[in-house]
């Protein structure tokens, strides 16, 4: 299937405000609008804190955008959900409503709303098809994130039908790339594996424990090719219909773990800690929404996304393991 490009005709003279550009996913979809000659503005949560009333209707009076890519976000992984609920639903939630509500104050032509794979049933039949998001209640370990998550959703949903309000809704699945939180505090798994095996390669240790039972599966997706997904539907997706982004391969935690030890080269034991929890049961997506309305799949081979990751985080060890700001 050949890949849609974004036409940077259509971002000339345009101005696209991107919350959380200076995070992860933010600085790659902060690349893929400069590439346009989009002029793009990226306030960082010191600038303009989101979840504050008034902020963003400030931000976006100033500026002026045609597009808002909303993308600012407080996340992390298991163990951050376990230990910290509460902000993580209160801080999403604020976040996005205060945003929505003032790109329509603010007569924003689009807004672009990034959910997460975290909003879906904890068992969702696979592959996730996007009219399941309202069959249950999510894994109970990232509920409040995903549920603050899909309340913006019911918040886009509505306001496009009073107001005639235009948004963008795209749900990816679990994310990775350079560039990558690799702080225990706050990493996913990816992050969390590539540290510990580095570590204990480099510290000569015969083994590393690693939570749950490695039996729970998960679909990656390569940061960039998320952030190339983003900039099509920011120009020919208009609807609140979400759309899933996915690789559509479905790979378990002990997989993940044992190819990132491979190309780490530790080969010590694996210890599989069945006390600590699993999280949502499995994971993939169908992307082939995302496919037929923006010609987008995911290019990047998980293997090789997993290399580039490493090598930065290699190279990168200080910045890669602050603790987010």
């Amino acid at each position: 299937m050949n890949q849609k490009i974004s036409s940077t005709k259509f971002w000339q003279g345009r101005t696209v405000l991107i919350t959380g550009g200076s995070g992860f996913l933010g600085r790659n979809v902060v690349g893929a609008f400069n590439s346009t000659g989009a002029e793009v503005v990226a306030p960082t949560h010191k600038q303009a804190d989101l979840t504050q009333p008034g902020v963003a209707l400030a931000l976006f009076k100033k500026h002026k955008p045609s597009h808002v890519v909303h993308l600012a976000a407080r996340v992390g992984g298991i163990g951050y959900n376990q230990v910290a609920p509460a902000p993580l639903y209160f801080d999403n939630l604020m976040m996005g409503t205060h945003t929505i509500e003032a790109a329509r104050q603010a007569k924003v032509e689009k807004t672009i709303l990034l959910g997460t794979v975290c909003s879906y049933p904890k068992f969702t039949p696979v592959p996730f098809r996007e009219e399941s998001i309202w069959d249950g209640y999510p894994e109970e370990t990232n509920a409040p994130y995903g549920i603050a998550k899909k309340a913006l959703l019911v918040h886009a949903q509505v306001n496009a039908a009073q107001y005639g309000q235009k948004f963008a809704f795209l749900i990816p699945t679990n994310l990775f790339g350079p560039g990558d939180k690799f702080h225990p505090d706050v990493s996913h798994v990816i992050p969390a594996l590539i540290k510990k095996c580095v570590e204990a390669k480099e510290q000569g240790h015969d083994k590393i424990a690693v939570w749950g039972t490695g039996s729970a599966s998960r679909d990656y997706l390569y940061v960039k090719d998320a952030a190339r997904a983003i900039l099509l539907a920011s120009e020919l997706h208009d609807s609140t219909e979400p759309l899933n982004l996915g690789n559509n391969r479905e790979i378990t935690i002990r997989e993940t773990a044992e190819t990132i030890a491979r190309i780490v080269g530790f080969d010590g034991e694996l210890v599989w800690d069945a006390s600590r929890p699993d999280g949502q049961p499995r994971r993939r997506v169908d992307a082939s929404r995302a496919e037929r309305e923006l010609g987008w799949h995911a290019t990047t081979e998980f293997e090789n996304g997993l290399r580039e990751t490493v090598d930065w985080f290699l190279a990168n060890r200080t910045e890669a393991t602050k603790l987010p700001e």
